[in-house]
């Protein structure tokens, strides 16, 4: 993985070392931003009850990671918005059983046809008082990309 840091003008090679550590400052590690596990073939599932989670009724989903996946996370809980299947809450623990994070999901909105969760906010369990917030103010989506645009030139212009 290849990382632009305007800072210092430099484009930075990621070795795979460096995947758990944070993203740019924030709590996000590397491995979040990439996405090389899946949460579908790397985890076994089980709806393990219903719970309200911010006035939204929720499926709670336990997620284990597979003897065989390459995950950073032991297990995982999901609570999933029953009516628009969106992640409300996430809580991400180690192979230990021990909570890592907290991430949560609101001000759900209608972007571009979809309905989305436009805050999300991750509470590392480690670091009382401590959080990233990410707030989408606009989105667009399948916006037509150039395979030329996911070049290491690329990255360098800033826009």
């Amino acid at each position: 993985m290849w990382s632009w840091n305007p800072a210092i003008s430099r484009l930075i090679k990621l070795p795979p070392s460096m995947m758990s550590q944070g993203w740019m400052g924030s709590d996000y590690t590397n491995d979040d931003i990439l996405k090389e596990s899946s949460v579908v073939n790397d985890y076994t599932h089980e709806i393990t009850g219903e719970e309200s989670v911010e006035g939204r009724l929720c499926y709670r989903i336990m997620m284990k990671a597979k003897e065989d996946a390459a995950v950073v996370w032991g297990h995982q809980l999901r609570w999933i918005d029953k009516k628009e299947f969106l992640v409300i809450r996430a809580e991400l623990y180690d192979e230990d059983g021990n909570l890592v994070r907290t991430e949560t999901g609101s001000d759900i909105k209608t972007m571009d046809g979809r309905t989305i969760q436009t805050k999300i906010e991750l509470l590392p369990a480690d670091e009382p008082g401590n959080k990233t917030i990410i707030t989408i103010k606009e989105i667009r989506f399948n916006v037509p990309l150039e395979e030329s645009f996911f070049s290491q030139q690329n990255m360098k212009n800033i826009r």
